[in-house]
């Protein structure tokens, strides 16, 4: 099974620190149902959504939730996903990380995931997840002090493009690391793709679902079973959005976007609806 997965964009640390300082500005998100067991906000369903993870810009009119990257702010009055970047190091930030963090093949050297030049971090181990989450859930920290509701933690999904490395008991074992801190921090969190593991939801206690591709690849069902309206949908070809609109239009929250998820008033930008 093959799940386009966009680009992630690094923030200079000028328009981080000014992100932090408009972040403390933001009216209050609007009240939404919460989600079983954790009592944290989900995002409403079936709402008009945008995708801003290559760079935050002011939303169209109408919508009510966005995902922006972890170093921008939220947006003013609506309800806003953090993106991290959870299972593999950002590109060229392999020396943030302690190197016995780094996943390594049977030669010694760090495995990368070829396709975005992220080096994957090793979460076999107890102690290596508990060291790998003490770092990401500094983040998922951040997000709550900015006024994020709910947090994406992207590449949940690593262990399928490794599996003479990983497991799924390991990714599923991480995530309920972030899973947990991110309710104490009262923040949502988000499964992002990973289709195969959606029916674990309650094992993992991921509350809502952000689906890249399900149109694409005919999946949108399999989240809808585990997290009902709760799936916030993201598609790249218009096959895609037509596939995913003719089925789930009338009950979940469906985006197109250009691949690199530019922002607006870029040549490559493009955001389409049902």
């Amino acid at each position: 099974m093959s799940l386009n997965r966009v680009l992630r964009r690094c923030t200079t640390a000028t328009a981080a620190l000014a992100a932090t300082a408009a972040a403390c500005l933001l009216a209050p998100a609007p009240a939404t149902a919460s989600a079983p067991g954790s009592g944290v906000a989900l995002p409403p369903p079936h709402a008009d959504f945008d995708y801003q993870i290559g760079g935050a810009y002011t939303p169209p009119a109408g919508v009510r939730v966005v995902s922006r990257d972890r170093a921008a702010a939220p947006a003013p009055g609506l309800y806003n996903l953090c993106y991290v970047n959870a299972f593999q190091a950002q590109p060229g930030a392999e020396k943030e990380w302690d190197k016995d963090l780094l996943l390594r093949d049977a030669n010694g050297d760090v495995v990368y995931d070829g396709e975005w030049g992220e080096a994957v971090l090793d979460i076999r181990t107890a102690d290596k997840r508990q060291r790998i989450a003490a770092k990401v859930n500094g983040w998922i920290d951040g997000c709550a002090d900015k006024g994020f509701q709910a947090v994406e933690p992207d590449n949940y999904d690593t262990y399928t493009r490794f599996p003479d490395l990983l497991k799924a008991s390991h990714a599923k074992a991480f995530i309920k690391l972030l899973s947990a801190h991110a309710h104490r921090e009262g923040l949502a969190i988000a499964q992002k793709n990973t289709p195969d593991l959606a029916a674990s939801r309650a094992e993992t206690g991921l509350d809502f679902a952000v689906a890249e591709e399900c149109g694409e690849w005919n999946e949108c069902d399999v989240y809808t079973d585990a997290f009902g309206a709760h799936v916030l949908v993201v598609e790249y070809s218009a096959k895609g959005l037509r596939t995913a609109c003719s089925g789930f239009g009338d009950r979940l929250s469906i985006v197109r976007r250009d691949v690199g998820v530019s922002p607006a008033g870029s040549a490559e930008y493009l955001r389409q609806t049902c």
